[in-house]
């Protein structure tokens, strides 16, 4: 369990979020993911990266339980600078990162997957910001990467859920595919992109982040300060405890 990474033959590397039960990662795994990526960007044998998850869903966010048990705010501020490690260590990775979804894609999630150069999806996949139902911000700047404007600010105020299927109409997801093809259509664009010069395609990856209209890094911490500010106020306390209790009464 954890975060696992395999390099296959064709410098196609394959690295997996396995958290059970829902991928809601602890401070350590946003921080083991971050180094994970970190050390395939570093790799010149890797060529590509697919990102990926086993369990019921891609990704949860961040484990609320953790950050409600633990005392003062270490683990809120663990939890969002592990975040900005992960998304970071996606948009900066050195070669393209094909992100394989499956199930839920929430919070943390999008951040992932917003910061991809390519996203699969399987056709049980939907994505969503659930944020403001835990009284945190964040994650905006990555869903925006994944849809209009105005749908962008909807499924936020509203912290509603967006299917795959309704992403490829604008581009942002490639294809979705049955849940058990997920992982061979993740692996044959990896496959096309890794059959190139990888001297070219890290060319182009730099080339292409370069001239994003964007900054993604600075836009997601300006979203984290008002993270702070409403935990400052006790909203967030308030509305995670609430979350977590609900999360309980469930099982």
């Amino acid at each position: 369990m954890g975060t696992s990474s395999e390099l296959r033959p064709d410098g196609v590397r394959v690295v997996t979020m396995d958290a059970p039960p829902v991928n809601a990662l602890t401070v350590e795994g946003w921080f083991d993911l971050a180094r994970t990526l970190d050390a395939a960007s570093a790799d010149p044998d890797t060529r590509v990266v697919v990102l990926r998850a086993e369990g019921r869903g891609f990704n949860a966010g961040v484990d609320i339980k953790e950050m409600q048990h633990t005392p003062g705010f270490d683990a809120l501020l663990g939890a969002n600078r592990g975040c900005y490690a992960a998304f970071k260590a996606v948009y900066e990775c050195t070669v393209p990162v094909v992100a394989a979804v499956h199930g839920f894609c929430l919070g943390g999630g999008v951040g992932l997957v917003g910061n991809a150069d390519c996203v699969v999806a399987s056709e049980d996949a939907y994505f969503g910001v659930p944020e403001v139902k835990q009284g945190a911000l964040g994650a905006a700047t990555h869903m925006a990467r994944l849809v209009p404007q105005h749908m962008m600010r909807t499924l936020y105020f509203t912290a509603r859920t967006i299917r795959a299927a309704d992403l490829v109409q604008f581009g942002s997801v490639l294809e979705v595919v049955p849940r058990d093809r997920l992982d061979d259509a993740a692996l044959a664009v990896a496959t096309d992109i890794a059959a190139h010069d990888t001297r070219v395609i890290r060319a182009a990856k730099a080339a292409l982040n370069g001239i994003d209209p964007v900054d993604v890094n600075k836009s997601y911490r300006f979203e984290q300060g008002f993270t702070y500010e409403l935990n400052l106020m006790g909203v967030s306390d308030e509305l995670r405890d609430t979350f977590a209790g609900t999360e309980k009464g469930k099982r």
